[in-house]
């Protein structure tokens, strides 16, 4: 009989984890259940350009896996018929830092493109920072990649339900396999003490003259030109539940980034954005089992990215669609009573 296998939410980690799941394996019928689809979602406003964070609990060869499967994924996208679809393309730019890092080639840089440090020459445009790195890397903006993920998901056989899950048990007696990437709502739906919130603001400003990105190594620094608009941030506020804008971040945002560049005094904002990272010190891809009516149901967990969910995404995926594939060999589903 066909395996029921249900995925709980639908960003950016939710719907990679479901898309390969529901294409990779034939005999797993797969439901995605979320209260919020897109453009509704967290991952809807993140700016998507590809490069990691390192995490200090995971080892450093899984991240680079990690990294490099989704990078992987979405060139192959960039460089398809679908890249316009999608709203994945290539995109380059710096990242520079005010003081010399004590890491100067992170462990991503092996897999973006043409990574190199800048030169003296290219520095003098950043008078207040003494070191700068070069590469090309990814954009991917999920306001038009989400979408598209639901449509190859749906053409997989897939199904979607709207609707906000309270507990795990519940929805365990329907299903052989549950796979939660519920992100910041784990830390209730899976009572785990170290999820918390990462507040991010953003804004999007008329900007078309801007190709390239430029990023503070600190992370709150950015300009991130997109496909309709320049995106401008950003916040970092741990443990921070205000989804209101708030005009001191707003334009503390364009202080800083019209520092870095000044033609940015002129861009006309069109839009601001709130939106809550799923911090964890460390992403949880694992598996763990719920016991309901005799059975032992496999809980596969895929969540707590923090700001690396687009950049991780399918990586983690693919970890996830192990798991799965593992719980179906080694304890075949029993009747449900």
């Amino acid at each position: 009989k066909r395996v029921k296998v249900l995925v709980i939410g639908a960003g950016v980690v939710g719907l990679s984890t479901a898309v390969c799941i529901a294409e990779t394996l034939s005999y797993c019928s797969v439901t995605i259940i979320a209260e919020k689809f897109s453009p509704d979602t967290t991952s809807d406003g993140a700016a998507g350009i590809l490069f990691a964070s390192e995490f200090p609990d995971v080892p450093l060869g899984r991240q680079r896996r990690w990294f490099k499967e989704t990078f992987d994924h979405l060139l192959a996208i960039a460089d398809s018929p679908h890249a316009s679809d999608a709203g994945v393309f290539l995109c380059s730019g710096c990242q520079i830092f005010k003081e010399v890092p004590c890491d100067k080639k992170p462990f991503w840089s092996d897999f973006v493109l043409g990574f190199r440090n800048m030169t003296r020459h290219e520095m003098k445009r950043f008078p207040d920072h003494k070191f700068g790195q070069a590469f090309t890397t990814i954009k991917c903006e999920c306001v038009s990649y989400l979408p598209w993920l639901e449509k190859r998901f749906r053409e997989a056989g897939g199904r979607i339900r709207c609707e906000k899950i309270t507990g795990l048990q519940k929805v365990a007696q329907m299903y052989d396999i549950i796979v939660n990437c519920s992100g910041l709502g784990s830390s209730l739906l899976a009572k785990d003490e170290e999820v918390y919130p990462i507040r991010g603001e953003i804004l999007k400003v008329n900007a078309p003259w801007l190709k390239n990105f430029i990023r503070d190594g600190d992370g709150k620094t950015y300009i991130y030109p997109g496909i309709g608009y320049v995106t401008l941030g950003g916040t970092w506020q741990a443990d921070d539940w205000r989804l209101e804008v708030d005009k001191e971040d707003s334009n503390g945002i364009v202080e800083r980034c019209s520092h870095l560049e000044p033609s940015l005094r002129k861009a006309q904002v069109i839009g601001r954005w709130v939106g809550l990272r799923p911090g964890r010190p460390n992403p949880r891809v694992e598996r763990d089992y719920l016991y309901v009516e005799g059975r032992h149901v496999p809980l596969v967990h895929n969540y707590g990215h923090g700001g690396c969910g687009i950049t991780l995404s399918w990586g983690t995926a693919l970890d996830a669609l192990d798991l799965v594939r593992q719980s179906l060999f080694e304890k075949p589903p029993q009747a449900r009573l």
